[in-house]
């Protein structure tokens, strides 16, 4: 800095007031600043600037993103928008587990981040949680609503999952089997409710029977669909309730020899990554990941710098989109036969 100081003919404090933003400086010297430090190739030292500040304009993601692809590219989209602001990211995987998580949440915190965006693991959180609100961390929980002590940020998931049973019972199906996620997650209680929401809306009555659990993974959902399928009567039409669910029952019907739509209908809540590829491509609802995570990242950096100290925390449920394609039947000319 007093390289670029001496380059640009002020004092160093002007140079600092510059790269840190902590004082206004007028643009003439902000302009010789600014050329003095592209001509010596300065870079501030982001650590032993957080060290002064206080601040490592760092954000913590704690989430299942090595093994959960929708994590994937939630992890993407918070980097991506936490960029524009000036922030990096870093990442702790939970694993889905609540211990794993307490050690991220800890590790994360050891690092000074500035705030963190968590996707709570199925289990007990209450230990995680209850540190962060006690250390007054800036804390967003992200796609899984858990504590209303802090900002929360999702898809809608209950109107969402019932505008697909809704479709198929406008179909003509009336045996509609439901495929549900992990036990424990706000994701999976709201997406069942949305189901029994679609039957009661449709005058269909809720059959215990015709949903299984998908556990949120491939292979617990093809036993459970496969299960399903050999009863005396299979259902006609299946709604997943997420991307690996899916996959595991697009395995089961496979196996089969099932063919979709022509055997049996499927829809499902979350787009896979090539369901406009596949034959038939899949009717899905689309979660607005960009926009979930631009607000959850605006309501972060929000506490971080203070301005909302006194708000009240957010629940925002973002409406996710229906994606019609061909995979729910639609293009059959006789659907009252599958009924």
């Amino acid at each position: 800095m007093a390289d670029v100081a001496v380059r640009a003919q002020v004092a160093v404090s002007t140079v600092s007031h510059v790269v840190n933003g902590t004082r206004p400086v007028s643009a003439v010297l902000q302009g010789r600043v600014l050329e003095a430090i592209r001509q010596s190739g300065y870079s501030p030292n982001a650590v032993a600037r957080s060290l002064a500040t206080s601040d490592t304009h760092l954000i913590g993601v704690v989430m299942s993103a090595l093994t959960n692809r929708f994590f994937v590219s939630v992890v993407a989209a918070i980097d991506r928008a936490g960029r524009r602001h000036g922030y990096s990211s870093v990442l702790a995987d939970s694993r889905d587990r609540p211990d794993d998580e307490a050690e991220a949440v800890h590790m994360l915190l050891s690092r000074r981040v500035d705030g963190i965006v968590l996707a709570s693991a199925a289990g007990d959180q209450e230990a995680v949680l209850d540190k962060l609100a006690a250390e007054r961390v800036p804390t967003v929980l992200i796609d899984r609503f858990v504590d209303d002590r802090f900002d929360q940020v999702g898809a809608e998931n209950s109107e969402a999952t019932a505008s697909l049973v809704q479709h198929l019972t406008g179909l003509g199906h009336t045996r509609i089997a439901f495929v549900s996620g992990i036990k424990g997650l706000s994701t999976t209680s709201e997406r069942a409710a949305g189901y029994r929401l679609g039957l009661e809306r449709s005058g269909l009555s809720f059959r215990r029977d015709l949903v299984c659990s998908g556990r949120s993974a491939a292979e617990p959902a093809e036993r459970a669909i496969a299960s399903l399928l050999a009863r005396r009567e299979p259902p006609t039409a299946i709604v997943s309730s997420n991307h690996y669910i899916t996959i595991g029952v697009l395995r089961a019907l496979q196996r089969r020899g099932m063919r979709v739509p022509e055997d049996i209908a499927l829809v499902a809540y979350d787009d896979l990554d090539f369901g406009d590829v596949l034959k038939p491509r899949m009717t899905v609802i689309a979660q607005p990941i960009s926009e979930i995570a631009n607000r959850a990242v605006n309501l972060l950096i929000s506490r971080i710098s203070g301005k909302d100290k006194t708000r009240e925390p957010q629940n925002i449920q973002v409406p996710a989109t229906f994606v019609h394609r061909e995979s729910c039947g639609c293009g059959l000319r006789d659907l009252t036969t599958h009924s």
